[in-house]
């Protein structure tokens, strides 16, 4: 499968997960506008998310510009990253995913990532 092959499906894999392209596409704009340990933090968030969204609903789309807007939010005003996600970000994004949907498996693997980013994230961001 060429790069290009490859691309498209994933495309159509996250529009059938989160939905309208436009919005997504948007979403992705504003979160790669953030600082760095903040981008960082949210889009480690974000890939853990897509454990937990249910497949076409409009939920997705709002579940992801939520995050936006609290990452924004936080970055302007100067919240340190561990303030956000606290102590576990397992437990933060399992939290903010069940205000959204009933939630699906998530591997061990995704767990210790999404960990390992947040820490990445903390070390990033400015203090």
């Amino acid at each position: 499968m060429s790069g290009t092959e490859k691309g498209g499906l994933i495309s159509k894999v996250i529009l059938k997960t989160v939905g309208d392209k436009k919005r997504w596409r948007a979403y992705k704009a504003r979160v790669r506008r953030l600082p760095p340990g903040y981008r960082t933090a949210a889009s480690a968030v974000e890939r853990y998310l897509m454990y937990f969204v249910p497949a076409g609903e409009d939920s997705a789309a709002s579940q992801f510009e939520d995050l936006a807007d609290l990452f924004e939010q936080a970055a302007a005003d100067g919240t340190p990253v561990r303030e956000i996600v606290g102590e576990d970000p397992v437990e933060f994004a399992g939290a903010f995913a069940r205000n959204y949907s009933e939630g699906g498996y998530v591997p061990a693997r995704a767990r210790k990532r999404l960990t390992d980013a947040i820490a990445r994230a903390e070390e990033e961001a400015p203090r």
